[in-house]
């Protein structure tokens, strides 16, 4: 939300931002990989790096935060790929294991669909505002890769809401037993 309503969509901006969800997200998900994740010890030994992960990301864009844009996209396009592929690769792995293969696949899709769109994202992109409206200013790449890093963690926070209110309610599909059959 605050990347929404804020007026400043800098490179830097974006990084404080970035680096400020990647190590809540990264302590968020150490603590439910450690204690609180269902399933097997493969799961939440992948949940805890990717948990590092994010918080090595988050440090690293707080650190970066002067740097400006080539920062704002290396730190955010490692970690999508990173966190992407290892969310992805644990939702394949876990198909038919657990209730939240699904949502990991999912999620790992998308995450590397953020990378695939900051990459495609020129840096010197560098447009004047003007039309119809006669709007003064410029869009340039900060603002676009800002304002998809935003659209991004609406997407998955809106998926993730879903998600965790389908698994508490028991709309999500059930985990099948070891002998394939649903659970009564």
């Amino acid at each position: 939300m605050v990347i929404t309503f804020s007026p400043n969509h800098s490179a830097g901006f974006g990084l404080v931002l970035f680096g400020v969800f990647a190590l809540v997200d990264g302590a968020v998900l150490a603590w439910a990989s450690a204690s609180r994740l269902p399933g097997d010890g493969r799961s939440r030994r992948t949940g805890v790096v990717q948990a590092v992960l994010s918080v090595l990301a988050g440090v690293a864009a707080i650190a970066c935060g002067g740097i400006g844009l080539p920062a704002f996209i290396s730190i955010v396009v490692a970690f999508a790929v990173l966190a992407g592929a290892l969310e992805l690769t644990q939702g394949v792995r876990a198909r038919g294991r657990s209730p939240f293969a699904r949502d990991w696949t999912t999620v790992g899709g998308l995450t590397l669909l953020l990378a695939v769109a900051f990459l495609v994202t020129p840096p010197d992109y560098s447009q004047q505002l003007g039309g119809v409206e006669r709007v003064t200013g410029t869009l340039d790449a900060s603002i676009v890769l800002v304002g998809l890093l935003g659209a991004y963690l609406a997407i998955a926070a809106v998926f993730h809401l879903i998600a965790g209110l389908s698994h508490k309610w028991g709309t999500a599909a059930p985990a099948a037993t070891p002998d394939g059959a649903p659970h009564a």
